[in-house]
C-alpha cells in the first residue's frame, strides 16, 4: 500500500450517536427477553421444507447482513495476479517458505498485498492451508531475514506490548510470534508437523484500522488500501463495503491462489483470526463457500456473541469505537437492538453444511453465554442438513472439550485475549477430523 496516500486528520466521531446510549449491561439479571429468527425460516415466514431450499435461504441471510451490518461484499477483482518475489527453505530445513504479491489488476497497477506462504517440506502432495490475516506483518511468524517488513498503516497494539512508530511496524518484531510471553502465538513446527501450510497477510496492507480516539474514521478508513479498486464511495447508500468487508474479501483472494498452487489443496482450506480478525474470518467463510472449515477465535460482538442479548459489548460501542466495520444501515439498531431482524446466529448457520468450531473467551465484554447461546441457535441448520450439530450437551466449563462436534463446535478459555497453543491444538483436532477419517490417512499423503 503507498502509505503517501494515507493521511492523519483531526479526530472526529465517525458516527453521529445519540448521548444517551446505556453503558454496558454486566449483571445477567438485566437481560431482557428477545426473540431470535429461526435459521430455517424465510424472512416471509415459509418453513424450509427440504434441504434443497437451504441455498435460497443461505442467500437471503447473506443478504441482511449485507444490508443491515457488513455492507455489500466489494466486486470480484479485475484479475488477481501473483508473482512470488522470494522463496527458500525455514524451520532448518523442514519448511518452504515462499513471499508472493498480489495485484488485482491484469497490468498489476494499483495496490498489492504481500502473502507469506510456508508448507511442510517433506509433504508428498497438495497439503490443506490455514488462511489468516495477521496484525503486524508476515515478518512477525519467522525469525527468517528474507521475509519482508510490512509497509502497511498500522495502530499500536492496545496493551503497549508492541510498539508501532509513525504507524509502521520495523524489524523490532521480527518472529515476535514465536515468542512465549505474547498473548498471540503461532507453532509453526507444530502446525506443519500435522502436515497443514499456512498463509497469512498483514491486514492493514487491506484496508487501515485506526484509532476512533486519534483518526478521521469518516475517510481515513476509506482512502488506502483496497478501497481505492472500488472507486469513489457513494455516501447516499447506507450499504457500502466496509474494513471488515475487505479483510474478508482478501481472505477470498487467498482462496483463490490456493486453487492455483499444485502445493496447496484448495479443497482442505482452514480460516481463523482472533478478535477483529475472527470476525473477518467468519464473514468471509458465510460469503465463500470454497472454505472448509472456519473457526472464529476470540470474535467479541459483532462476530459470533448474539446482540440482542444485550451482555458486554453492544451496537452503541461497536459504533463508537469501529465505524468503519459496519455499513450506516447498522447505526440504526443502537440502543434499538430488538428491533434487528435478525441475530449472529444466523450468520453462524450460513456457514452450514460445512465445519465451524468457534473458540470463545470468558471475559463478560466478550459475552460468553452469548456465544454459546448463538452456536446453539444455528446447530439446526446443520441437523437439518442431516449433519451432526452442536453436542446436547450443558454450557461447556472453560477448557473442557464436550461442545466440540464433529460439523460444528465450541469451546472457551481463560488467559488473556489472543490466539494461545490451546486455541491451536482445538483447531487442528477439530480440522483432522473433518478431513480424514484416521490419522493412517492423514500420514499418508
Amino acid at each position: 500500500m503507498n502509505r503517501t496516500c494515507v493521511l492523519l486528520f483531526a479526530c472526529v466521531l465517525a458516527a453521529n450517536l445519540p448521548i444517551w446510549a446505556r453503558p454496558v449491561n454486566y449483571d445477567e439479571s438485566k437481560v431482557g427477553p428477545y426473540t431470535l429468527e429461526d435459521p430455517l425460516t424465510f424472512a416471509d415466514g415459509t418453513k424450509l421444507k427440504t434441504p434443497a431450499e437451504w441455498p435460497k435461504r443461505r442467500a437471503e441471510i447473506l443478504g441482511i447482513f449485507a444490508r443491515e451490518m457488513y455492507g455489500v461484499e466489494p466486486p470480484r477483482p479485475e484479475a488477481v495476479v501473483t508473482e512470488t518475489f522470494e522463496s527458500g527453505e525455514t524451520l532448518a530445513g523442514l519448511g518452504v517458505r515462499e513471499q508472493v504479491r498480489m495485484w488485482f489488476k491484469a497490468d498489476k497497477s494499483g495496490p498489492h498485498v504481500d502473502w507469506l506462504v510456508v508448507r511442510p517440506s517433506m509433504a508428498k502432495g497438495p497439503v490443506p492451508a490455514i488462511i489468516q490475516l495477521n496484525y503486524y506483518g508476515n515478518h512477525e511468524f519467522l525469525t527468517d531475514e528474507e521475509v519482508v517488513v510490512s509497509d502497511g498503516w498500522l495502530a499500536d497494539e492496545k496493551d503497549g506490548s508492541v510498539k508501532i512508530e509513525k504507524n509502521c511496524t520495523s524489524e523490532k518484531t521480527r518472529g515476535r510470534l514465536r515468542r512465549t510471553d505474547q498473548r498471540y502465538s503461532f507453532p509453526v513446527e507444530t502446525i506443519l508437523a500435522r502436515g497443514y501450510a499456512f498463509m497469512t497477510a498483514a491486514y492493514g496492507e487491506i484496508a487501515i484500522d485506526p484509532d476512533y480516539k486519534k483518526h478521521d474514521m469518516e475517510t481515513l478508513p476509506y482512502s488506502c488500501g483496497l478501497f481505492l479498486l472500488w472507486g469513489e464511495r457513494d455516501e447516499s447508500r447506507t450499504d457500502n463495503p466496509t474494513a471488515l468487508g475487505a479483510w474478508a474479501w482478501a481472505i477470498s483472494r487467498a482462496v483463490d491462489y490456493a486453487e492455483r498452487s499444485d502445493a496447496l489443496d484448495a479443497k482442505r482450506i482452514v480460516v481463523t483470526g482472533c478478535s477483529r480478525l475472527g470476525k473477518a474470518a467468519l464473514l468471509a467463510a458465510a460469503r465463500d463457500e470454497r472454505i472448509a472449515v472456519c473457526v472464529p477465535n476470540q470474535t467479541g460482538n459483532g462476530g459470533v456473541p448474539l446482540a440482542k442479548r444485550d451482555f458486554g459489548e453492544n451496537v452503541y460501542r461497536e459504533i463508537e469505537m469501529f465505524p468503519h466495520w459496519f455499513c450506516k444501515a447498522y447505526r440504526k439498531y443502537v440502543d434499538n437492538e430488538q428491533a434487528m431482524k435478525f441475530d449472529q446466529h444466523l450468520l453462524l448457520s450460513s456457514i452450514a453444511p460445512r465445519a465451524l468450531l468457534v473458540q470463545g473467551y470468558t471475559k463478560p465484554w466478550f459475552d460468553p453465554k452469548g456465544e454459546w447461546l448463538s452456536c446453539r441457535a444455528a446447530s439446526p441448520a446443520w441437523e437439518f442438513l442431516g449433519l451432526p450439530g452442536l453436542p446436547k450437551v450443558e454450557e461447556p466449563e472453560c477448557f473442557s472439550t464436550v461442545a466440540i462436534g464433529p460439523r460444528l463446535g465450541y469451546v472457551r478459555r481463560t488467559g488473556r485475549h489472543g490466539i494461545s497453543g490451546w486455541d491451536w491444538n482445538w483447531l487442528l483436532d477439530f480440522t483432522d477430523g473433518v478431513f480424514y477419517k484416521d490419522m493412517q490417512q492423514r500420514s499418508a499423503r
